[in-house]
């Protein structure tokens, strides 16, 4: 049976983006939002765009149901009750993927400048309230929407991955590199999801510095494999 990934907050920029290219991929992806007729809907215009019927539109916990690899990807302001609304639904064994930035203006602030968290990351917030022994996975911060959405283009960027369980980063960046342009590359443990969080606000400022929407970070100097286009 081909595995599931369901994308949580599929609605958003970053969200579609992922599903639009995990669909181009021949990736089963379900759609996840808090209303139902949203996600239908934009789970019938990824598939109209890709041509494909397996994209479909759920509620957030209808989604991760029988899901292989959960992403989340809210904004920092419902991460937790977004994390509260599904992990009761999560199937044993998967994998949750979080893409969450902690952006200071979640409270009021500037859009690229990031808040502290008591966890020390994002993402480490999410492994305290993922379901007990789910492995976290913090991944695809520096994709950014805009370079996922132009389809006919490869997505010229690497995405750092942190976590714990090694056979849940291994499995995450085989999903990621069904993105031609993006190469994965294992960042270390879970601790290091701070810097990777941090990263993306840099590239927010340089976007606006620059007036673009699509700066990415390549890592050099590194044996790995090459990019797939």
């Amino acid at each position: 049976m081909r595995q599931i990934v369901a994308v949580v907050g599929g609605t958003g920029a970053e969200g579609s983006g992922l599903v639009l290219r995990f669909a181009k991929a021949g990736v089963l992806v379900r759609i996840g939002s808090r209303n139902l007729d949203k996600a239908q809907a934009a789970a019938r215009e990824i598939a109209a765009r890709v041509g494909t019927v397996e994209v479909t539109g759920h509620t957030n916990p209808d989604a991760v149901r029988n899901a292989a690899i959960v992403i989340l990807t809210v904004p920092l302001s419902a991460q937790v009750g977004t994390l509260k609304s599904i992990r009761g639904c999560v199937a044993p064994g998967a994998i949750l993927v979080d893409t969450t930035v902690p952006l200071e203006i979640a409270i009021g602030g500037r859009l690229s400048r990031t808040v502290s968290l008591w966890d020390g990351s994002a993402a480490q917030q999410a492994v305290r309230l993922a379901p007990p022994g789910m492995p976290v996975v913090a991944a695809f911060h520096s994709l950014s929407a805009e370079a996922l959405a132009r389809l006919d283009e490869p997505v010229d960027c690497d995405t750092l991955i942190c976590g714990d369980d090694a056979e849940a980063k291994a499995a995450v960046s085989e999903l990621a590199e069904t993105i031609p342009g993006v190469r994965a590359i294992d960042a270390g443990p879970i601790d290091n999801a701070r810097f990777l969080e941090s990263s993306a606000a840099l590239l927010v400022a340089l976007n606006l510095r620059h007036k673009v929407k699509h700066c990415g970070i390549r890592i050099t100097g590194l044996a790995l494999g090459k990019v797939r286009q």
